[in-house]
Protein backbone atom coordinates (compact mmCIF):
# COMPACT_ATOMS: atom_id res chain seq x y z
CA UNK A 1 0.00 0.00 0.00
CA UNK A 2 2.82 2.42 0.86
CA UNK A 3 4.43 1.73 -2.51
CA UNK A 4 1.21 2.55 -4.30
CA UNK A 5 0.72 5.77 -2.33
CA UNK A 6 4.25 6.99 -3.04
CA UNK A 7 3.86 6.05 -6.67
CA UNK A 8 0.71 8.14 -6.87
CA UNK A 9 2.47 11.04 -5.15
CA UNK A 10 5.35 10.93 -7.61
CA UNK A 11 2.95 10.84 -10.51
CA UNK A 12 0.43 13.52 -9.55
CA UNK A 13 -0.11 16.78 -7.76
CA UNK A 14 -1.95 16.60 -4.46
CA UNK A 15 -5.35 17.12 -6.07
CA UNK A 16 -4.77 15.85 -9.59
CA UNK A 17 -5.55 12.44 -10.96
CA UNK A 18 -3.56 11.79 -14.13
CA UNK A 19 -3.61 9.00 -16.66
CA UNK A 20 -0.34 7.11 -17.06
CA UNK A 21 2.25 7.90 -18.12
CA UNK A 22 2.49 11.42 -16.71
CA UNK A 23 5.30 13.62 -17.99
CA UNK A 24 6.96 16.21 -15.74
CA UNK A 25 9.63 18.55 -17.13
CA UNK A 26 12.44 19.87 -14.94
CA UNK A 27 12.41 23.58 -14.10
CA UNK A 28 16.01 24.62 -14.81
CA UNK A 29 15.64 27.78 -12.71
CA UNK A 30 14.95 25.71 -9.57
CA UNK A 31 17.11 22.63 -10.20
CA UNK A 32 20.77 22.14 -9.38
CA UNK A 33 23.52 19.60 -8.73
CA UNK A 34 25.92 20.61 -5.96
CA UNK A 35 29.12 18.62 -5.42
CA UNK A 36 31.82 18.74 -2.75
CA UNK A 37 35.17 17.08 -2.15
CA UNK A 38 38.10 17.19 0.27
CA UNK A 39 40.97 19.47 -0.75
CA UNK A 40 44.24 18.19 0.73
CA UNK A 41 42.59 17.75 4.12
CA UNK A 42 42.45 21.52 4.55
CA UNK A 43 39.01 22.39 3.23
CA UNK A 44 35.85 21.11 1.60
CA UNK A 45 35.53 22.58 -1.88
CA UNK A 46 32.16 22.87 -3.61
CA UNK A 47 30.77 23.50 -7.07
CA UNK A 48 27.58 23.07 -9.01
CA UNK A 49 26.12 22.33 -12.40
CA UNK A 50 23.22 24.18 -14.00
CA UNK A 51 21.55 24.31 -17.41
CA UNK A 52 19.35 21.28 -16.81
CA UNK A 53 17.14 19.57 -19.29
CA UNK A 54 15.18 16.54 -18.26
CA UNK A 55 11.92 14.82 -17.50
CA UNK A 56 10.26 12.44 -15.11
CA UNK A 57 7.86 9.97 -16.70
CA UNK A 58 5.61 8.14 -14.29
CA UNK A 59 3.27 5.29 -15.12
CA UNK A 60 0.74 5.23 -12.28
CA UNK A 61 -0.59 1.83 -13.32
CA UNK A 62 2.91 0.31 -13.39
CA UNK A 63 5.38 2.25 -11.21
CA UNK A 64 8.26 0.03 -12.35
CA UNK A 65 7.75 1.52 -15.80
CA UNK A 66 8.57 5.03 -14.56
CA UNK A 67 11.76 6.79 -15.60
CA UNK A 68 13.96 9.82 -15.08
CA UNK A 69 16.30 11.35 -17.65
CA UNK A 70 18.46 14.42 -17.14
CA UNK A 71 21.26 16.14 -19.04
CA UNK A 72 23.43 19.19 -18.40
CA UNK A 73 26.40 20.76 -20.17
CA UNK A 74 29.79 19.94 -18.65
CA UNK A 75 30.82 23.54 -19.27
CA UNK A 76 27.94 24.82 -17.12
CA UNK A 77 30.00 23.89 -14.04
CA UNK A 78 30.38 26.79 -11.61
CA UNK A 79 32.85 26.77 -8.70
CA UNK A 80 33.16 30.47 -7.89
CA UNK A 81 36.78 30.53 -9.08
CA UNK A 82 37.38 30.90 -12.82
CA UNK A 83 40.88 29.39 -12.74
CA UNK A 84 39.51 26.25 -11.04
CA UNK A 85 36.75 25.93 -13.63
CA UNK A 86 39.31 26.29 -16.43
CA UNK A 87 41.45 23.58 -14.80
CA UNK A 88 38.46 21.22 -14.55
CA UNK A 89 37.74 21.76 -18.25
CA UNK A 90 41.41 21.06 -19.17
CA UNK A 91 43.02 17.78 -20.14
CA UNK A 92 43.80 17.04 -16.47
CA UNK A 93 40.09 16.38 -15.98
CA UNK A 94 37.28 16.66 -18.56
CA UNK A 95 39.16 17.90 -21.60
CA UNK A 96 35.80 19.50 -22.26
CA UNK A 97 34.55 20.84 -25.54
CA UNK A 98 31.41 22.83 -26.24
CA UNK A 99 28.44 20.45 -26.34
CA UNK A 100 29.88 17.82 -23.95
CA UNK A 101 27.14 16.66 -21.59
CA UNK A 102 26.64 14.91 -18.26
CA UNK A 103 23.61 12.60 -18.48
CA UNK A 104 21.62 10.39 -16.13
CA UNK A 105 19.08 7.83 -17.32
CA UNK A 106 17.23 5.75 -14.75
CA UNK A 107 17.15 1.97 -15.00
CA UNK A 108 14.94 1.25 -11.97
CA UNK A 109 13.07 2.80 -9.04
CA UNK A 110 12.74 1.09 -5.67
CA UNK A 111 10.31 2.65 -3.18
CA UNK A 112 11.89 2.62 0.29
CA UNK A 113 9.42 4.59 2.45
CA UNK A 114 6.39 6.86 2.49
CA UNK A 115 8.26 9.62 0.62
CA UNK A 116 11.60 8.01 -0.31
CA UNK A 117 12.96 5.90 -3.14
CA UNK A 118 16.25 4.66 -4.56
CA UNK A 119 16.59 5.62 -8.19
CA UNK A 120 19.20 3.52 -9.98
CA UNK A 121 20.50 4.71 -13.30
CA UNK A 122 23.35 5.13 -15.75
CA UNK A 123 25.45 8.25 -15.18
CA UNK A 124 27.57 9.22 -18.18
CA UNK A 125 30.35 11.72 -17.61
CA UNK A 126 33.67 12.20 -19.41
CA UNK A 127 32.64 9.47 -21.91
CA UNK A 128 32.36 6.90 -19.09
CA UNK A 129 29.08 5.32 -17.96
CA UNK A 130 28.63 3.92 -14.45
CA UNK A 131 25.56 2.71 -12.57
CA UNK A 132 24.74 4.92 -9.58
CA UNK A 133 21.98 4.98 -6.97
CA UNK A 134 20.29 8.25 -5.99
CA UNK A 135 18.76 8.19 -2.51
CA UNK A 136 15.72 10.33 -3.22
CA UNK A 137 13.15 12.15 -1.10
CA UNK A 138 9.88 13.53 -2.42
CA UNK A 139 9.72 16.93 -0.70
CA UNK A 140 6.33 17.97 -2.01
CA UNK A 141 3.76 17.07 -4.63
CA UNK A 142 1.13 19.77 -5.16
CA UNK A 143 -0.27 22.25 -7.65
CA UNK A 144 2.03 25.25 -8.15
CA UNK A 145 0.58 28.01 -5.92
CA UNK A 146 0.73 31.21 -8.02
CA UNK A 147 1.76 33.03 -11.19
CA UNK A 148 1.73 31.67 -14.70
CA UNK A 149 2.29 28.13 -13.41
CA UNK A 150 -0.58 28.30 -10.91
CA UNK A 151 -2.45 25.01 -10.67
CA UNK A 152 0.15 22.98 -12.58
CA UNK A 153 0.97 19.69 -10.78
CA UNK A 154 4.53 20.07 -9.47
CA UNK A 155 7.06 17.73 -7.87
CA UNK A 156 9.97 18.72 -5.62
CA UNK A 157 12.72 16.13 -5.11
CA UNK A 158 16.06 15.99 -3.31
CA UNK A 159 18.63 13.24 -3.90
CA UNK A 160 22.11 12.34 -2.73
CA UNK A 161 24.86 10.00 -3.85
CA UNK A 162 28.62 9.56 -3.49
CA UNK A 163 30.82 9.11 -6.55
CA UNK A 164 34.44 8.17 -7.05
CA UNK A 165 35.72 10.61 -9.64
CA UNK A 166 38.41 8.12 -10.65
CA UNK A 167 35.60 5.82 -11.87
CA UNK A 168 34.95 8.41 -14.58
CA UNK A 169 38.57 9.00 -15.60
CA UNK A 170 38.72 12.17 -13.49
CA UNK A 171 41.10 10.95 -10.77
CA UNK A 172 43.91 13.51 -11.16
CA UNK A 173 45.70 14.34 -7.89
CA UNK A 174 43.87 11.64 -5.90
CA UNK A 175 44.13 10.69 -3.13
CA UNK A 176 45.66 14.02 -1.98
CA UNK A 177 42.61 15.71 -3.43
CA UNK A 178 39.71 13.51 -2.39
CA UNK A 179 38.52 10.86 -4.83
CA UNK A 180 35.09 10.74 -3.17
CA UNK A 181 32.67 13.40 -4.36
CA UNK A 182 29.50 14.02 -2.38
CA UNK A 183 26.59 14.98 -4.65
CA UNK A 184 23.38 16.75 -3.63
CA UNK A 185 20.61 17.21 -6.20
CA UNK A 186 17.47 19.30 -5.83
CA UNK A 187 14.89 19.60 -8.60
CA UNK A 188 11.46 20.95 -9.33
CA UNK A 189 9.45 19.42 -12.14
CA UNK A 190 6.14 20.58 -13.59
CA UNK A 191 3.60 18.55 -15.48
CA UNK A 192 4.11 19.06 -19.19
CA UNK A 193 1.34 20.66 -21.21
CA UNK A 194 -0.54 18.14 -23.29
Amino acid sequence: MKQFLLAAAFATGATAALAAPAKFELDASHSQVVFSYDHLGFSTTTGMFSGFEGEIMFDEADPANSSVSVSMPVMSMFTGWEAREAHFMSGDFFGAEEGDMVTFTSTGIEVTGDNTANITGDLTMNDVTQSVVLETTLNKSAPFPFGEKQGTPTLGLDATTTLLRSDFGLGAFAPAVGDEVEVFISVEALQAAE
